[in-house]
């Protein structure tokens, strides 16, 4: 490999060429030639020694001779489709017919020139082939502008965590083509690092392999200290341990740091085990751009978390002091609770759906919190007066809950929560499908719990006579698929509901 240093003309940041030719005088001439054009040029003897340079470091042009020993232009050609390196080609060439030069083409080179060539016919192909190589890059990094931009906001449109971590590992494998990506996590407590998601497309290389294979704590000090991690070129032995149990060799890796105020948090790691992809210069700096968002973006939402359980547990400190100024409801909103979990768990719904469900049922009767309870626990039937006010809770309870947006999912369960599956409920009079199913499992949860529990005017029905009732009431007060799924629960191994019961 042979080094021109750039003569007066070059700058810095010029167009860089490498010059690929077996006879030392065609590799003086050219880089003589388009070192007093402004160019940066390297030159090599034969295509295998330009391959490894090319694998190296960027280029924008690569001038090269056909008939070479080692390794000829054609060669030189393919295999940089084969290893995915796409780079603008001018072949040189004394022996080729017009056919041969135009196959060169048709397989990725942008022209050709043959010898003996002159020196402004070489000057105009490079400055036409330079300019379409900027026009390609501009153009590529206005869709990377676009890309980032569509992954910012799909970042910003969510405040759970998970879905924001899932987003972010799903455009980074997108952007980079890699087979991994493992997205590691700093412990606030401890300072210890976590494989918080990995997501591997290898069928024989699992996500745990991959966590054993990667060492954390390498790469989390070379991010401390300000060091890329992009291998090749960097060998990549520092960060991994040995292999894979699939034995499969790791071709490629980048690794970015997450870093708040200065302070990595974590980090967002691709790997390639396919030899053809191998990550540049460029990957590395599109995915850092990525993680620099994500890092704030994963920041707002543990913040946003962290204030949600703040609140939850205000407000279920509400509502179980409600629950225990009655002695005849004291547990209440607790066992309902586990009701519906129990229930939706069974139903196999999302776990973010079944967390909703579990918050509301926490909350359903925030709203008798402007109830006289007195008036609810006499041993009469209620007037209809009384009835009328009881009936506004779940109103008072959205009431008080509107003002804090993180609960706005939970509202339409905990608001039609005494609907009934015939529409003969209350507040709206909605039936069957129109009632969220949440409402439809915290109403049948509910109205166990109250069946089974002592009440001023009658005592607690047993399991039997409770089960029986949801079995009567189902299609009219209670949705028949809820009341099918608590039934077997009920009635499930190992006397569950006798364990359920208080």
């Amino acid at each position: 490999m042979d080094e021109q240093t750039p003569k007066e003309g070059a700058v810095a940041d010029a167009p860089r060429i490498l010059v690929v030719d077996d006879e030392p005088v065609i590799r003086e001439v050219l880089s003589d030639l388009l070192t007093s054009e402004g160019y940066s040029v390297r030159t090599a003897e034969n295509g295998a020694v330009a391959l490894e340079e090319l694998m190296r470091a960027p280029y924008n042009l690569v001038l090269t001779d056909l008939k070479m020993p080692v390794m000829g232009g054609e060669e030189l050609i393919a295999r940089l489709a084969e290893n995915n390196i796409k780079k603008i080609v001018i072949v040189l060439t004394a022996f080729a017919t017009v056919e041969t030069a135009i196959q060169t083409m048709k397989n990725g080179a942008y022209d050709y020139v043959m010898k003996p060539f002159k020196i402004d016919e070489i000057t105009l192909i490079v400055r036409r082939a330079l300019e379409k190589d900027r026009l390609e890059r501009e153009n590529i990094q206005l869709k990377e502008a676009q890309r980032l931009y569509e992954i910012s906001e799909a970042m910003s449109s969510t405040l759970s965590l998970d879905r924001l971590l899932g987003i972010i590992v799903q455009s980074a494998k997108r952007e980079s083509e890699a087979d991994v990506v493992s997205l590691v996590l700093r412990d606030r407590q401890d300072g210890k690092w976590y494989s918080k998601i990995c997501d591997t497309d290898i069928p024989d290389v699992s996500s745990d392999e991959v966590d054993e294979f990667l060492d954390p704590e390498a790469m989390g000090e070379a991010h401390t200290s300000g060091n890329s991690i992009l291998c090749p070129p960097a060998a990549p032995e520092p960060y991994v341990c040995g292999r894979p149990n699939a034995g499969r060799k790791l071709h490629s890796l980048v690794s970015v740091p997450l870093a708040i105020r200065g302070q990595v948090t974590g980090m967002l790691n691709v790997l390639s085990f396919n030899q053809r992809r191998i990550f540049l210069e460029g990957d590395r700096r599109t995915l850092y751009i990525l993680a620099s968002r994500a890092a704030n973006a994963i920041e707002n939402a543990r913040l946003h978390e962290e204030l949600k359980a703040v609140f939850l547990q205000t407000i279920e400190g509400f509502a179980y002091a409600i629950d225990a100024k009655d002695p005849y409801t004291h547990g209440h909103s607790r066992r309902v609770t586990r009701y519906c979990e129990l229930i939706a768990r069974s139903m196999e719904l999302t776990e973010a759906e079944v967390e909703r469900i579990r918050n509301a049922a926490v909350l359903h009767d925030i709203g008798k919190i402007g109830l006289r309870l007195e008036s609810l626990n006499k041993p009469h039937p209620l007037s209809p007066e009384e009835r009328r006010v009881f009936q506004t809770h779940p109103q008072k309870g959205c009431k008080i809950l509107a003002p804090i947006h993180f609960f706005e999912e939970l509202m339409p369960i905990i608001y039609h929560h005494h609907e009934h599956y015939d529409g003969r409920g209350y507040p709206e009079g909605k039936a069957a499908e129109e009632i969220p199913l949440g409402a439809r499992i915290l109403a049948a949860a509910d109205a166990y719990d109250a069946m089974t529990s002592d009440r001023p005017y009658r005592k607690a029905m047993s399991l039997e006579e409770a089960i029986q009732e949801l079995r009567v009431h189902s299609g009219t007060q209670f949705d028949p698929e809820v009341v099918g799924v608590f039934v077997s629960i009920l009635e499930g191994p190992a006397s569950l509901g006798q364990d359920l019961l208080h």
